[in-house]
C-alpha cells in the first residue's frame, strides 16, 4: 500500500488551501530539514506538501508529450459521486467561492469525458493544482461487453 504521494511546493499555505477547497484535511503539520511540510488526507489518499524555498519552475508535465517522470495522481471517484461532470461543476462553484484572485480559481486541463481503459469504459477529468501539477479524478462506468465496438463504447455495458 503506497502511504503517501509527495509534492513540492513554492508556497505551502496556497497549495493547503487548493487541496482543503478539494476536500483534503491536514492530518500533521511538521518541518523536514529547514522546511515546512503536512501530511494531507482526501479521497483515500495522503499527500505530503513540502515548501521549497526559491524554487526553479516546474515542467508541464501534461502537455510536454516528451516530458518523463512524475506525470499524475489519479483519484477514484467511482463510490464518492455519481457525476463526474456535475461533480466538476461542483468543485468550479466551491473554488470561485474561495478564490482570493485569479490564481485559486479551479484549472481544468481536461474537461470529463468517456475513456476506455481495458475493459472499461471511465469518465475522467484531469486539473491542475496550485501549483500546475496535474491531477486525474475518474469514475469507472462499468466494463464493456461483446456487443460494444470503438463507434460506440457506451454499449455493452454490463
Amino acid at each position: 500500500m503506497l502511504h503517501h504521494g509527495s509534492i513540492r511546493t513554492p508556497d505551502i499555505h496556497r497549495a493547503m488551501a487548493f487541496y482543503q477547497r478539494l476536500g483534503f484535511t491536514v492530518e500533521e503539520r511538521f518541518t523536514t530539514g529547514m522546511t515546512l511540510a503536512c501530511w494531507m488526507l482526501g479521497w483515500g489518499a495522503r499527500l505530503e506538501l513540502i515548501q521549497v524555498p526559491d524554487p526553479a519552475p516546474p515542467a508541464d508535465a501534461f502537455a510536454d508529450e516528451h516530458y518523463t517522470g512524475y506525470y499524475h495522481l489519479s483519484f477514484d471517484l467511482t463510490d464518492q459521486v455519481d457525476s463526474l461532470p456535475h461533480w466538476l461543476t461542483q468543485q468550479h462553484q466551491a473554488f470561485a467561492a474561495g478564490a482570493e484572485d485569479a490564481r485559486d480559481q479551479l484549472r481544468v486541463l481536461l474537461e470529463p469525458r468517456q475513456q476506455m481503459i481495458g475493459d472499461r469504459l471511465y469518465e475522467v477529468t484531469f486539473i491542475a493544482d496550485a501549483d500546475g501539477l496535474p491531477l486525474e479524478f475518474l469514475r469507472r462506468l462499468g466494463p464493456v461487453g461483446p456487443a460494444a465496438s470503438p463507434e460506440r463504447p457506451g454499449e455493452g455495458l454490463g
